[in-house]
């Protein structure tokens, strides 16, 4: 398949929640653009360093046992964030990866966003199976 990457704009989904009930304006919202996330259809889920977690203000939620290419151990989750990309998003909870791994877009928000790679192109499109549109399959 290739080495895919796509650019990610990851805001802290409590901030929103803050600026949605008037507690916080729009410009006080931690985010951060990621112009390089790797998509990583063998991961579950949504998984950021260290680093970009502590700059989000994210709150650990729990410590979850993960199987990795290392090994089975234990890793936190952390609260949710929204995650866009190509004008579409998902709010997911967020795994905790060491600062020397990149961001890791899993399978979960792939799904939900209705992206898939083209490996051909390397790259993410939305699902040909509909027409390229954003489409969500609720059965």
């Amino acid at each position: 398949m290739g080495r895919v990457t796509t650019e990610a704009v990851i805001e802290n989904s409590g901030d929103l929640f803050e600026v949605s009930i008037g507690k916080l304006t729009a410009d006080k919202v931690r985010r951060v653009v990621v112009s390089d996330a790797l998509v990583d259809t063998g991961a579950y889920t949504l998984s950021l360093p260290t680093s970009m977690i502590k700059e989000l203000g994210l709150y650990k939620v729990a410590t979850r046992r993960v199987r990795t290419a290392a090994g089975t151990r234990e890793v936190n989750r952390y609260s949710a964030v929204k995650l866009g990309i190509q004008e579409r998003d998902v709010t997911v909870d967020v795994m905790e990866v060491p600062d020397d791994c990149p961001v890791l877009i899993g399978q979960i928000p792939l799904e939900f966003m209705d992206f898939v790679v083209d490996p051909k192109n390397q790259k993410l499109i939305g699902n040909p199976a509909h027409g390229g549109d954003w489409v969500i399959e609720m059965f």
